[in-house]
């Protein structure tokens, strides 16, 4: 079964935003203060986070992707 790169492109976008979803929301509950007034820093931090876990996590979901395509 040969899949078109529109379509693992596709899913490489929705899967890895589904999981950075889900880890950026919960790192930045762990790491970022949730003060009265939120920060600059604080502001900083969540941003980081958001954006090193959706980087790390399009970088997977494409290995993962062209692992199973390729095995079949």
């Amino acid at each position: 079964m040969r899949v078109d790169d529109d379509k693992k492109k596709r899913v490489t976008t929705i899967l890895a935003t589904a999981i950075a979803y889900l880890l950026t929301s919960r790192l930045a509950d762990r790491f970022v203060d949730q003060p009265e007034v939120r920060g600059i820093r604080d502001d900083l931090k969540e941003g980081f986070l958001s954006a090193a876990s959706s980087l790390i996590l399009t970088i997977v979901a494409s290995v993962v992707i062209r692992r199973v395509v390729g095995s079949r």
